[in-house]
């Protein structure tokens, strides 16, 4: 727990995102989509914010952008105050299909990054020995992806992103593809991981529930362009458990954040017909 103490402290103050102004349109001959339209958002370091919306409204994209694989139309993002151009380090991504290189064992996927930065083997020996730990996979680090359940590879995609101390963790539906009771277990283990770090994290998902479980606040977006449509913070108490979902406060804020994209999901199926 020592590596994590100390990354807590340096994360601290860590995190801060900003985005300006942010349009991203996709333009061919006669055709121009505007997929994401004057975004604005900010979010404290240590935040952690949910992107919850019908598909095709521009989660993933804003995720992309923040994350420095896609360029802007318009506008800007800044990370602790510095803008954003290319991907980095400071910024951690976890995406929704498992991303392990088939070749190499556990241990190896997660000290890659480490590898490239220079870190020393008796260093990274350590953080990645403490975060296997700490997700209970260290009996797993020898064995190779496909040796290991959609669950074990998801946990391992989550602590490669941040045994490199980022300072945002980016999310794009990483439990999707797993089987409820799976996705909870997963769902708390985050929880609990970012209480420790304080990683300010950006999620993205549809799922109304995982959203309220997970957030400090949701922001709800529109579609057709993609915009954010509401802001509604999550006054629920920390650590959460599985059964604060069945909680009167818990259904409550499930119908307020229904309502809110109840408008625009129907928008974006009328608009597929």
């Amino acid at each position: 727990m020592v590596t994590m103490q100390r990354t807590a402290e340096r994360q601290t103050l860590k995190g801060a995102v900003q985005v300006e102004g942010l349009s991203v349109v996709y333009r061919r001959k006669n055709y121009e989509n505007r997929v994401l339209d004057a975004i604005q958002l900010s979010i404290q370091p240590g935040e952690f914010v949910c992107l919850l919306g019908p598909s095709g409204c521009g989660k993933s994209t804003l995720l992309n952008v923040i994350a420095g694989f896609l360029k802007p139309s318009a506008g800007y993002v800044l990370v602790d105050q510095m803008p954003i151009s290319r991907p980095g380090a400071d910024r951690g991504f976890v995406f929704q299909q498992y991303s392990l290189l088939p070749w190499k064992t556990t241990f190896q996927n997660i000290e890659l990054g480490l590898k490239i930065r220079g870190v020393s083997k008796a260093e990274r020996t350590e953080r990645v020995n403490e975060y296997l730990n700490r997700v209970g996979l260290y009996k797993h680090r020898s064995s190779y992806p496909h040796q290991l359940s959609g669950g074990m590879q998801q946990r391992a995609s989550i602590i490669r992103a941040l045994v490199n101390s980022p300072s945002v963790l980016l999310m794009d539906e990483p439990f999707a593809a797993l089987d409820a009771q799976t996705r909870h277990m997963m769902q708390e283990m985050l929880l609990g991981i970012w209480d420790d770090l304080k990683t300010t994290v950006i999620f993205v998902t549809h799922d109304i529930e995982e959203a309220i479980f997970l957030g400090d606040r949701i922001c709800t977006m529109g579609v057709h362009p993609g915009r954010i449509k509401s802001e509604i913070p999550i006054d629920l108490p920390r650590p959460r458990h599985f059964d604060d979902t069945l909680s009167k406060e818990f259904l409550a804020l499930n119908r307020q954040v229904f309502n809110c994209i109840r408008e625009e999901t129907m928008k974006s199926m009328e608009e597929s017909l």
